[in-house]
């Protein structure tokens, strides 16, 4: 039975996520596998949370836009209570803090959390048991070793988002050359000081 579950749950991804001097860029790929059947092809995977806030998901679709819900919800009510928005430090040890008390039954996924607040452009990274790390250049799920492989060559601190954005493009789009679980197509969002921004299918025609 537990061989049967796990082929039910769909599962696959590649996301990126790197620190800008002015912001930071989410990106990940659109396709949604169960087991090697492609469910879906135009699977959303980078969320927006707030204006100054996104995450990335891989894993357990389920588990995923659960726990994509629970932090919304709670940004909401972070800035009705304090009139301001929810630092990314604070969003992300939420989300850490969620999959941590669910380690017995552990919500199967990872997510990048990025954002910009008071203190600058953030992205942090989690894995299922609630593991909390700050990045400046990172990938996950399935396609992740072949985009670390273009990240590793190409990223740069201290360049701005214009720079580094058709550095994540790429590294997207080969891991989804070479990694049966990601592709079909792909989503770029920045954050920056005008907040969160998705780029519409001509602009990532440019960008490729």
């Amino acid at each position: 039975m537990r061989e049967i579950s796990n082929e039910l749950i769909l599962k696959g991804t590649t996301t990126v996520g790197v620190v800008c001097n002015d912001g930071v860029v989410l990106s990940a790929d659109t396709r949604v596998t169960m087991g090697t059947f492609i469910a879906h092809k135009k699977g959303k995977k980078i969320h927006k949370i707030d204006n100054h806030i996104a995450m990335t998901i891989s894993g357990s679709v389920a588990d995923a836009q659960r726990v994509v819900e629970i932090l919304g919800a709670n940004a909401s009510l972070y800035r009705l209570d304090y009139g301001r928005p929810i630092p990314v430090q604070a969003a992300s040890r939420l989300v850490s803090n969620l999959l941590f008390s669910s380690r017995y039954a552990p919500l199967i996924a990872q997510v990048l959390v990025g954002g910009v607040d008071d203190t600058g452009p953030h992205i942090f990274s989690l894995d299922p048991l609630g593991s909390l790390t700050e990045e400046k250049c990172v990938a996950t799920g399935s396609g992740s070793p072949v985009a670390y492989g273009v990240l590793e060559d190409k990223y740069q601190e201290g360049k701005s988002t214009l720079d580094l954005l058709p550095i994540v493009v790429q590294a997207v789009k080969a891991a989804m050359k070479r990694n049966t679980a990601s592709g079909d197509s792909f989503d770029v969002a920045i954050i920056g000081k005008d907040g969160y921004r998705e780029l519409g299918d001509e602009e990532k025609s440019s960008v490729a």
